[in-house]
């Protein structure tokens, strides 16, 4: 049997390519939508992909199953659980529980373990060759090393309301069910440390069953009650286009065919964009963007978290450009083709070149931690923290709006202030600050490396009042 693990740091993605190397046949489990990567691992090894299957349908990133399925002539085959409401609406072959998936001489026997999502399934594979007893579950987002999948996202990302309490008891008997497997079962699970799809993923690749059921804290809780709260308590916001990739990966994401490179814009097509008030994202670093940037430009800096960011912060129907160097483009394009956003109309690479032409340009000023006055009315002191990082502490007199949420609340913060915007280095804040002059607020700060830097020179900070967070509806 062939094995392989790929891993997508941006998204903390992982999806397996598992090979028959008798028969040469393939199957790979979850696969991203840039595909390449499949593709070139199979010709090295000598293999067909003839198989490809997912977990559930996914929230997090644009499904590659269509994608591959186009290049390969694989057959897709996908969950039939869950009920109407969960169903692909795509051609494939339906998978219930207890059904296997023979690729060669491997069997993946199909269990559903619903509580993530409704039509959640895992895949327990047995190498025939090498032993009748299976080797490892491929279990998605059901069971992570050290965590479990988040059962709130139906009614936090999805929108259907009260379902976060039925998918939490849903998830206690899956568990149930794990646990009654093999202690020596591999666990190869759907993502790592990083992601949103729960709250303290471990960032191990894998585990077994066995060593979960000691170290892992949510399966020690054998109280279906204690259960509930313990796992609703304390997860992170989910990016707004959660919803959308929910939406996308169940009736079908467009097939591109293929990846390719964005166009270098020249300065006139800059100024066209400008005009035409598409979305300008600006990928390099905080700093660089602060000094100097196209003025009504976005920040988010091009590292593992830009396609999480991207996702909260632009518009899906708005042509993109992108500011970034040649080196970067070719990541920055697929980390946003991950999540479906197909509207990258091309970049440019020069900030300096487009002040001379005459383009309006901006900065943004990094407050020092020492030049901070909290006690002064006049400022506005807003942390753009996860609601859970700002209950371990905040600077005093801050107010908590997380970052992904500006856009809900912009009319409660006053334009006649200066704003001064914190998060844990600064990096967030940088998105923060960017997205707030774009809306018309001239006096922005950004608190140079925010509230770590805050601790580290000795300024105190306090636990918040409960009644100062801010609402993300």
């Amino acid at each position: 049997m062939f094995f392989e693990r790929i891993y997508e740091r941006g998204l903390a993605q992982a999806s397996y390519l598992i090979g028959c190397q008798a028969t040469g046949e393939a199957i790979v489990i979850d696969p991203k939508r840039d595909i390449d990567a499949y593709l070139e691992l199979a010709k090295r090894e000598r293999l067909r992909i003839t198989h490809i299957t997912e977990t559930h349908i996914h929230a997090d990133y644009l499904s590659g199953s269509l994608e591959l399925a186009n290049a390969t002539n694989a057959k897709v085959f996908l969950s039939d659980e869950g009920g109407s409401e969960w169903k692909y609406q795509f051609e494939h072959i339906g998978l219930k529980d207890g059904d296997i998936i023979t690729v060669g001489n491997i069997k993946l026997k199909v269990v559903h373990t619903p509580g993530h999502t409704p039509e959640h399934i895992s895949f327990i594979l047995t190498d025939t060759p090498a032993s009748p007893e299976p080797v490892m579950i491929f279990t998605g987002d059901f069971v992570f090393v050290g965590d479990v999948g988040r059962p709130d996202l139906l009614e936090k990302a999805a929108g259907i309301e009260g379902s976060m309490i039925d998918s939490a008891k849903q998830l206690f008997g899956s568990l149930k069910k794990f646990k009654s497997l093999p202690d020596h079962l591999q666990v190869w699970p759907g993502h790592g440390a990083g992601s949103a799809c729960g709250k303290s993923l471990g960032a191990v690749p894998s585990s077994t069953i066995g060593y979960e059921k000691l170290s892992n804290w949510i399966l020690k809780i054998n109280d279906e009650e204690t259960f509930v709260q313990s796992l609703l308590d304390g997860q992170p916001e989910p990016p707004k286009y959660f919803s959308m990739m929910k939406k996308l990966n169940k009736v079908g994401p467009k097939i591109l065919g293929n990846v390719k490179l964005p166009s270098r814009l020249n300065i006139n097509q800059i100024k066209e964009a400008i005009t035409k008030k598409y979305q300008v994202v600006d990928a390099r670093d905080k700093s660089s963007f602060a000094l100097k940037h196209i003025s009504g430009s976005l920040n988010i800096s091009g590292n593992n978290a830009f396609s999480n960011w991207a996702g909260w912060i632009l518009d899906y129907s708005v042509p993109l450009v992108l500011i970034a160097s040649d080196e970067k483009i070719d990541a920055l394009n697929k980390a946003l083709i991950r999540i479906g956003m197909d509207n990258l109309i091309g970049y440019y690479n020069d900030v300096d070149s487009l002040e001379e032409s005459g383009i309006s340009i901006g900065a943004v000023n990094l407050l020092e931690a020492s030049d901070l006055d909290i006690q002064n009315s006049n400022n506005v002191l807003i942390d753009v923290r996860s609601y859970t990082e700002f209950e371990l502490g905040k600077i005093p007199g801050a107010i908590n709006i997380h970052t992904g949420y500006l856009e809900n609340n912009l009319d409660t913060i006053p334009k006649d202030k200066k704003v001064i915007v914190y998060c844990g280095s600064g990096d967030r804040s940088a998105i923060a600050a960017s997205f707030l002059l774009k809306n018309g607020f001239k006096n922005v700060q950004n608190l140079n490396g925010g509230i770590n830097k805050w601790i580290r020179e000795g300024y105190k900070i306090e636990k918040p009042v409960k009644e100062v967070l801010v609402s993300s509806q």
